[in-house]
């Protein structure tokens, strides 16, 4: 018998025990798909990162969350502001990596019913082998781009109302 899907809900990247950041990010198969981590991480790092996450909430109104399965943390991601375009970002641990899609469409699911996001953009590192769930939410290719120094593939989706009706989407964690 398949085991049940997973519960899935978003909470703040503060509300994780740092250590399991820690180990989450500290992780090979996980560094390889993030260029701009050219840095070691530790506690400080770990901090630093949660507290940059934090500020773009405090400015933006949105940012990452912490993913939660069944309750328990297998990632952070979600929505922020590079420029004028909401950016979505997901970084899962390994042993979750195939919770992504599902994820993905919950969080995107919140965006459409967010009037501020008309679209969004993904900026995925040239490692990565296989964009059919890109294709499969509906994303169309950009092309390459130049994001912090590093190169990246950037797809964009629409988001927005187009007279269909609108899904609604439960507010996972808007603020503090």
């Amino acid at each position: 018998m398949p085991r049940p899907a997973p519960e899935i809900a978003f909470a703040r990247l503060a509300t994780v025990a740092p250590d399991e950041i820690l180990t989450h990010m500290s992780d090979p198969r996980v560094l390889a798909h993030l260029p701009l981590a050219t840095f070691d991480w530790d506690a400080a790092a770990v901090a630093r990162f949660v507290a940059a996450k934090e500020a773009r909430w405090a400015r933006d109104g949105l940012g990452h969350w912490a993913i939660l399965a069944d309750g328990r943390y297998v990632g952070w991601g979600g929505f922020e502001k590079e420029g004028a375009e909401w950016d979505f970002g997901l970084v899962l641990r390994p042993e979750a990596f195939g919770l992504g899609f599902a994820i993905a469409r919950r969080a995107l699911d919140f965006a459409r019913s967010d009037p501020r996001i008309p679209f969004v953009t993904f900026l995925l590192a040239p490692s990565r082998r296989s964009f059919g769930a890109l294709a499969r939410l509906g994303a169309r290719p950009l092309g390459e781009v130049a994001h912090e120094g590093a190169r990246f593939l950037k797809f964009r989706l629409e988001t927005a109302d187009s007279g269909a009706a609108r899904r609604e989407a439960a507010d996972p964690v808007r603020s503090p």
